[in-house]
């Protein structure tokens, strides 16, 4: 296993990250227990020592197996980080009231990296009006909390408004060889790391997307490669060639995907991609964009739609489903992840989306698209 160093910190992560949420689970959706304490134990025996959670992971049982693995070792060599659930944040009260729940789950003192979870404008104008801040300095004076970082999901601009806000330790944020320039994207990774934060980097695999189900296209690109790597192997070697992360995060499910993943990170170093390489990722990236079907950006200036359609993750799901050619599952998560209301067979045509549209998309016409791809 490879360390890096926090910055301005004397902690060294292992550059593979422990993300606890998802877990191999029974047939009744709970956590198979004793196959996800065989896989931590592993990972801990083998050089891991960042381990990820979260209040709603696992419908909130990842939080209470974390601390049942927690128990077995010696805390002073794992490094484990939690986030405050900040959709759940009415006064300044429950700052502290979740955290201490969080440490009764965790059976622990302290947390070693606690984030506000998922950061966006909405979240961030919350925990403001309820004094955040001086609830992570006073934690932090306490001993209940080592560093406070965030994990995000927003635009570039929101997140650099959060990351000038406070002092930081670090930042959690999704990024891979595709979304270079997607929520905070590499100017975040950039950006947070000019300030001194480390940064920890989570969907290497974009969900899998990235690794399972290759277009022939990028297979053939791969093949020009001078090395052989499996698809696993080249999206996390993308993410540890950036000096600037601190370390990864990868949701293992089975012990296969673990032994693969440690395998990987015995061998990664910063700046060890060539130039022939990284163009390569370059034209790969290239090949996914040209799939794309409606040039939506995200950026959400059509919202709110008057009959509460949701534009950007209708657009969302609908491309991912051309460019990672597996219809099946997105149908799956068009269902699960877009309300019902909320979908594109909703749009009554009044146009009032259009004129908003900085891509100038007829948004009408293109959910209709949606709306019948996604029924057949």
């Amino acid at each position: 296993m490879r360390y890096r160093t926090m910055p301005h910190k004397e902690d060294k992560l292992s550059i593979l990250g422990f993300g606890c949420m998802r877990f191999p689970t029974t047939p009744e959706q709970k956590i198979d227990e004793e196959k996800a304490l065989q896989m931590l134990r592993h990972a801990y025996q083998n050089g891991v020592n960042y381990f990820d959670t979260a209040w709603p992971y696992h419908g909130g049982e990842s939080e209470l197996l974390l601390g049942k693995f927690i128990r077995e070792c010696d805390r002073s060599k794992l490094r484990i980080a939690t986030k405050l659930p900040s959709w759940l944040i009415q006064k300044p009260e429950d700052l502290e009231s979740y955290l201490d729940q969080q440490l009764e789950h965790l059976q622990t003192d302290y947390i070693d990296y606690y984030l506000l979870h998922s950061m966006n404008t909405g979240f961030l104008t919350n925990l403001l009006a309820n004094d955040v801040f001086t609830f992570l300095d006073k934690m932090k004076k306490k001993g209940k909390i080592r560093h406070a970082g965030f994990s995000f999901h927003d635009k570039y601009p929101v997140f650099k408004k959060v990351v000038d806000v406070y002092q930081w330790d670090f930042c959690q944020i999704q990024l891979n060889f595709f979304d270079t320039a997607y929520q905070a994207g590499l100017r975040g990774l950039k950006y947070a790391a000019s300030k001194g934060m480390g940064v920890i980097v989570m969907e290497p695999l974009r969900g899998g997307k990235l690794v399972n189900q290759l277009p022939s296209e990028v297979e053939a690109l791969w093949d020009k490669s001078d090395s052989i790597r499996t698809p696993v192997d080249r999206a996390l070697r993308w993410v540890w060639n950036l000096p600037e992360v601190t370390l990864l995060l990868s949701g293992m499910t089975t012990i296969e995907q673990l032994l693969e993943n440690l395998m990987i990170a015995d061998t990664c170093q910063a700046n060890e991609l060539s130039h022939k390489e990284l163009n390569i990722y370059n034209k790969v990236r290239k090949i996914y964009q040209d799939k794309i079907p409606v040039p939506c950006t995200g950026c959400r200036y059509c919202m709110q739609c008057p009959h509460k359609v949701n534009i950007p993750d209708c657009f969302g799901v609908y491309m991912d489903a051309h460019m990672f050619g597996n219809k099946e599952r997105h149908t799956r998560e068009y269902q699960w992840f877009v309300e019902e209301e909320e979908r594109a067979d909703k749009c009554v045509n009044c146009g009032a989306c259009v004129s908003k549209c900085p891509q100038h998309i007829d948004i009408p016409k293109e959910l209709k698209k949606v709306a019948v791809y996604f029924k057949d």
